[in-house]
């Protein structure tokens, strides 16, 4: 793809745009970017998502306590989006109900605006967060965003709803609100993928080494961790989506002082055995004023979080500590029957949010808002992307292209609204139809197998799995149904390299899959890695 005019040299090692980092905010750009005409590489240190961006609570949603911290505009801006991207990913994405259990020991978390506000003309209230402001909070929830899919909220009485039979009896009233279900690192994965399909160069375990500008132009020397080698390409201008290495980035590898400052906030997550036999969500709130959620999860399980801890270091790997797994599972067990303890856990994953440093009191109070900054001290262009939520990537991948747009003369206009992503051109709802349809072409299929591959593939799973007519056409079995025909799709088009990848990005069958199977599958990728490919 051909980049736009510029008043500056040009040769056909010469990229516009150089994307630093392939979590959601990076690939969001450079799908962005390479739709509008630029020629666009991006280079990624790991595996896409293999940060921030596969450690989320997985859920598209607008933020319903950010509404405590007066947030509108990015809680107007998260509802918004959820609709738009519901009907651009269906097989990925999904709507999902919410049920928020009321009660009198409910409290804000101390200092949020709202609390103070509260206190200041209703003192008798002493910190309570009471159901009729949580009713309004709904309402606004529901009336932001100018919802049409999604279906508002209503009060439960939870001594007859099936949603009150996992929880404790005390709990008599609960209300029900929607948001939507979200594959986060697939997410990343169908991005990537679409921003290749239009020209982008899509560069994994490529470490940025180096960045300094020579005649208005950025060299930037990249290490290709796998060979061992190490290439220069030249560029217009830089985007730093690093993530939790945006400050590093600016410090270590441009050599520039950071004007702003990145918190590090790690949350963590349990996923434990299905507590509860329906399809709704809990969202518990806590005597500390904080929330988690309590999600079905990848059929068998419940995925529950998250916590909000500061996090000192970006290269120090964030795990979900002992101390963090106690605190979900005695918040949980406050409100289900059954205590969760910690032979219920299978396992736990936490990630590190990059958020915009603005100076509030708690990690749970620092802003979710993402801000960009446009710099050009290097003597050439670069756009710091802080913070950011995964519900916004790709309206803050139109903020950023609208940074980007002064120095490209010539650059079109936003796209991105409305068009699928890989495997989405279907309408949302018909998930069922297109699991049919696949049975009936393929008629070894389970229901379980056919529903994950068309919630990972949408409407090309039929184009993965090719001619087969039996199981035995698909390959080497891996487990979990893992086929050697999906893994060599994954190698070939998903930018998938090591067995860590699949079973735990492009996919959760880490979760089904033993040790043994993952270190086969692992040995065997290699094999074809070192034999030129997935074929």
């Amino acid at each position: 793809m051909t980049g736009l005019a510029m008043d500056m040299p040009r040769d056909q090692e010469t990229v516009d745009l150089l994307v630093i980092g392939g979590g959601i905010n990076g690939c969001g750009i450079a799908r962005d970017a390479a739709g509008r005409g630029l020629s666009v590489t991006l280079a990624e240190m790991g595996d896409l998502a293999s940060a921030t961006s596969s450690a989320s609570t997985k859920l598209f949603h607008g933020g319903l306590r950010y509404l405590e911290f007066f947030e509108v505009r990015l809680v107007r801006e998260a509802l918004r989006e959820r609709e738009v991207l519901l009907r651009a990913m269906p097989h990925i994405s999904w709507p999902m109900r919410f049920v928020l259990p009321v009660h009198r020991d409910m409290r804000f978390e101390a200092g949020t605006p709202t609390s103070r506000l509260l206190t200041l003309f209703m003192p008798w209230m002493r910190g309570r967060r009471p159901a009729w402001l949580i009713r309004l909070g709904l309402f606004l929830y529901d009336h932001l965003g100018g919802r049409k899919i999604l279906p508002g909220t209503r009060t439960l009485d939870l001594s007859r709803d099936p949603a009150g039979g996992a929880i404790k009896d005390k709990f008599l009233k609960a209300f029900e609100y929607s948001d939507c279900w979200v594959e986060d690192s697939r997410l990343v994965a169908l991005n990537a993928r679409d921003a290749a399909a239009r020209g982008a160069t899509i560069l994994t375990r490529n470490k940025v080494t180096g960045a300094r500008v020579e005649d208005g132009l950025w060299t930037v020397t990249i290490e290709d961790r796998p060979r061992g080698e190490t290439r220069t390409i030249r560029a217009r201008m830089l985007v730093n989506a690093a993530g939790p290495w945006v400050g590093a980035v600016i410090r270590d590898t441009v050599h520039l002082e950071p004007r702003e400052r990145v918190r590090l906030v790690r949350g963590s997550h349990i996923v434990t055995r299905r507590l509860f036999d329906h399809d709704k969500s809990y969202f518990f709130q806590g005597t500390d004023g904080r929330i988690i959620f309590a999600i079905p999860y990848e059929t068998d399980f419940t995925l529950i979080g998250t916590t909000d801890a500061d996090h000192d270091d970006p290269d120090r790997a964030p795990v979900c500590t002992e101390a963090e797994q106690d605190y979900l599972l005695a918040f949980a067990s406050e409100y289900f029957k059954a205590p969760v303890t910690r032979e219920d856990i299978v396992w736990t994953y936490s990630g590190v949010r990059p958020l915009y440093d603005d100076g509030s009191s708690s990690a749970t109070a620092a802003t979710r808002d993402y801000v960009l900054k446009l710099d050009r001290r290097a003597g050439a262009p670069m756009l710091d992307v802080f913070g950011g939520k995964i519900t916004t990537y790709r309206r803050l991948a139109e903020s950023a292209l609208a940074k980007i747009a002064p120095v490209f003369a010539g650059l079109g206009g936003d796209w991105t609204a409305g068009v699928p992503l890989p495997g989405g051109d279907f309408p949302v709802g018909d998930v069922d139809r297109l699991i049919a349809e696949l049975r009936t072409a393929y008629p070894f299929l389970s229901d379980r197998w056919a529903r994950r591959l068309i919630r990972a593939y949408g409407t090309e799973a039929d184009g993965m799995l090719g001619a087969a007519r039996s199981r035995l056409d698909l390959g080497r079995d891996f487990g979990a149904d893992l086929t050697e025909r999906e893994v060599r799709w994954l190698m070939r088009v998903e930018f998938a390299r090591r067995a860590e990848d699949v079973v735990w990005r492009r996919s959760k069958l880490g979760l089904r899959m033993t040790a043994d199977e993952t270190a086969a599958l692992d040995r065997w990728m290699q094999e074809v890695a070192a034999e030129g490919g997935a074929g």
